[in-house]
C-alpha cells in the first residue's frame, strides 16, 4: 500500500513539475513559432510553424544595419563585463585579507548604496556624463556598472572559501599581493567568476533604461533599443518584432549554456 502511494505521490510531482516547465518554456516557443509567421498571423492567434522567417528578418535588416546593432551589444556587453569584474572582484578580495578599522563601516555603506533605486541616480548621473561630454557614447552606459556594490558583496562572500593556505604560502614564497590575486587567487575562483560573469553579461547585454537615456545616435544603438523601436511603431509588424526578439536572445543563451557547470559550481561557492 505504501508503495503505491509512494508511486502516487511521485507521480503527481513529476506531473506539477511538468507542467510548470511547459509554462516556464511556452513564451520561447511561442516566440520561436512567431518568428517563421506574418504579422497579420499572429495577430489571430496562429501557434504553428509559418514560412515568413526570412522575410520577417528582410524587413528587419532593411530597417537597422543588424551586425553593427549586435556589435553595439557585445561592445558594451563583453567590455563592461569585464571591467566590472576586474573592479569588483579586487574591491571584493580586499573587503576579506586586508583588515583595517574602517573596512566594515565602508563595507556596510556600499551595501547600503544597493538600496537607492536607480530612478534617483538617472539625473544625477545624466548630468555627470553630459559635464564630461560623454553623452552618446558607448563609454557612458558601461561606466556605470563597472563598480557593483551586489558583484563586491558577491566576491567577498565566495573569499570566504579562498584557502589562506595558499595565500600564506604565496607570501613565503616571495609573491607580491598582486600576484597573489593574479596568479593564485583568480585561477582558483575561476567558477565564481564564470558565475559573475554570466549575471554582469546578461544585465549588461538586456540594459535599456539607462541606455535609452544615454543613447541618441542610431548608429550607436543596442538590441534592446531597437526591439524597443520596433514595438513602438506606429503600426508595428509582430513579425519583425519576434525576430529581433529571437536573435536578442540567443547570445545570451549561448553564454549560459556554454558556462552552465561553472555558473553552478559558483553560486554553490565551491572553490576547486
Amino acid at each position: 500500500m505504501n508503495t503505491l502511494l509512494d508511486k502516487i505521490r511521485g507521480g503527481a510531482v513529476y506531473l506539477f513539475l511538468g507542467v510548470m516547465a511547459l509554462l516556464s518554456v511556452f513564451p520561447f516557443g511561442w516566440m520561436v513559432i512567431s518568428a517563421t509567421n506574418a504579422s497579420r498571423d499572429i495577430t489571430k492567434g496562429k501557434i504553428s510553424f509559418g514560412s515568413a522567417l526570412f522575410d520577417n528578418y528582410a524587413k528587419f535588416a532593411s530597417l537597422y544595419d543588424v551586425g553593427q546593432v549586435f556589435w553595439n551589444s557585445g561592445k558594451v556587453a563583453i567590455i563592461g563585463s569585464v571591467l566590472t569584474l576586474a573592479v569588483s572582484s579586487i574591491a571584493g578580495y580586499g573587503f576579506e585579507v586586508f583588515r583595517s578599522p574602517l573596512r566594515e563601516r565602508i563595507y556596510q555603506g556600499l551595501l547600503l548604496s544597493m538600496m537607492v533605486p536607480f530612478a534617483a541616480l538617472m539625473i544625477p548621473l545624466f548630468t555627470l556624463m553630459a559635464s564630461a561630454d560623454m553623452l552618446d557614447t558607448h563609454m557612458a552606459v558601461i561606466l556605470p556598472t563597472v563598480a557593483s556594490a551586489y558583484l563586491i558583496f558577491y566576491f567577498r562572500q565566495s573569499s570566504k572559501a579562498f584557502p589562506p593556505e595558499l595565500r600564506e604560502a604565496a607570501r613565503i614564497d616571495g609573491l607580491k599581493e598582486w600576484q597573489i590575486f593574479l596568479f593564485v587567487y583568480v585561477p582558483v575562483m575561476r567558477s565564481t567568476y564564470a558565475a559573475a560573469f554570466i549575471i554582469v553579461f546578461m544585465a549588461a547585454w538586456n540594459g535599456f533604461l539607462w541606455p535609452l537615456i544615454a543613447l541618441q545616435s542610431t548608429e550607436l544603438k543596442t538590441i534592446t533599443l531597437v526591439v524597443s523601436s520596433l514595438g513602438s511603431a506606429r503600426t508595428p509588424d509582430f513579425g519583425v518584432i519576434m525576430v529581433a526578439t529571437v536573435l536578442a536572445t540567443i547570445p545570451t543563451l549561448l553564454v549560459f549554456f556554454a558556462m552552465q557547470r561553472q555558473f553552478v559550481q559558483g553560486m554553490l561557492g565551491s572553490v576547486k
